[in-house]
């Protein structure tokens, strides 16, 4: 499968970004990654801050490649994406999904299921998401970086 598959399928459609997009999208991870990590914030908050952070970068992988998710299933598609933009290996494209998962818990069904070591984990996996998808920029697409 591809992307331009996932288009045919209605999961994606086209989109033109700018390198101003791509930089508040960068903004928004940024200021997730400092906020996930406030003092006094829940376990299960510092997660799902924290995978916002991952999922604007994923985001601007994915609108880099020319696409935007649709509406259905918009934040798995985002996360699978992943692999076909830039080229995440399976196990990180799995832990992030898993994360999503978890979050979906935590933010509508039930309090308290995120333990610390989870909240570290999915902070670390946004920084490394950040790193990973700016260098891929600076290989595929440095017109959408500004200095």
């Amino acid at each position: 499968m591809s992307l331009n598959e996932w288009l045919k399928r209605g999961w994606l459609t086209s989109h033109k970004t700018s390198a101003g997009e791509i930089t508040a999208l960068f903004n928004v991870a940024d200021r997730d990654l400092t906020d996930s990590q406030a003092q006094g914030l829940s376990t299960d908050s510092q997660l799902s801050i924290a995978y916002n952070a991952a999922l604007q970068m994923a985001t601007a992988a994915l609108a880099a490649s020319g696409y935007r998710a649709a509406r259905e299933a918009h934040h798995y598609r985002i996360v699978q994406s992943l692999t076909y933009t830039i080229g995440a290996k399976a196990d990180l494209v799995l832990q992030l999904d898993s994360f999503r998962k978890k979050r979906n818990i935590s933010d509508y069904e039930r309090a308290g299921t995120v333990s610390a070591q989870e909240a570290r984990e999915m902070f670390n996996l946004a920084e490394t998401l950040r790193a990973m998808v700016t260098e891929w920029l600076k290989k595929n697409h440095p017109e959408l970086l500004r200095d």
